[in-house]
């Protein structure tokens, strides 16, 4: 059947997962000062890219293995 899901939730997670990470790195500390002076958006955008970047190979290797 061709259906994968992994390959749109993955580039979903990886551009929302981007789009954290360069916000959390043009926030200044000011903007952290809530959460101890930790920069939340850059670890879990950091975080949600990789998951993204998980399923994207996961999705290409399955379809490479179907392929054989």
């Amino acid at each position: 059947m061709g259906l994968d899901i992994r390959k749109p939730i993955g580039l979903l997670f990886l551009l929302l997962g981007l789009i954290l990470a360069v916000y959390g790195l043009a926030g200044g500390p000011a903007q952290y000062a809530r959460s101890n002076g930790h920069n939340i958006n850059l670890c879990w955008g950091s975080l949600m890219a990789l998951a993204g970047a998980v399923f994207l190979y996961a999705a290409r290797s399955s379809r490479a293995s179907h392929t054989k």
